[in-house]
């Protein structure tokens, strides 16, 4: 099984004035901007049954700690990466700088019955 997959924007377009960013061009169920600190951890191990989550790291740096069944991977990410985390496998955030990033999921996580399809360790 593969913990993460590493993705690329749809396009970037750069000029004089800046640069554009196509992240995706998909419909998501919910979208999330997140900022968090250096030093601090975010989703001590939990994984999602029925989401996958796309990240795109707008700056900052993170450790991605991932693991499922007799697996474990660790992967640093910075500015400008994007990657994909299945269904049912475990992760958690360590912020090695502060960051800026954007979190997109296949399927909300407020479940229709009231509960998160948020699952702990």
């Amino acid at each position: 099984m593969k913990l993460v997959e590493i993705l690329k924007p749809d396009f970037t377009f750069e000029d004089q004035r800046g640069v554009i960013c196509q992240i995706t061009h998909e419909s998501f169920a919910q979208t999330n901007a997140v900022f968090t600190k250096a030093g601090e951890v975010r989703g001590d191990f939990h994984y999602h049954r029925f989401a996958k989550e796309i990240f795109f790291v707008i700056s900052g740096e993170i450790e991605l700690q991932l693991k499922a069944d007799d697996q474990y991977e660790t992967v640093n990410f910075k500015s400008g990466d994007m990657f994909l985390i299945p269904e049912n496998v475990k992760h958690r955030f360590i912020f090695l700088k502060d960051t800026y990033l954007v979190a997109f999921y296949t399927n909300r996580v407020e479940l229709e019955n009231g509960e998160k399809d948020i699952i702990s360790d």
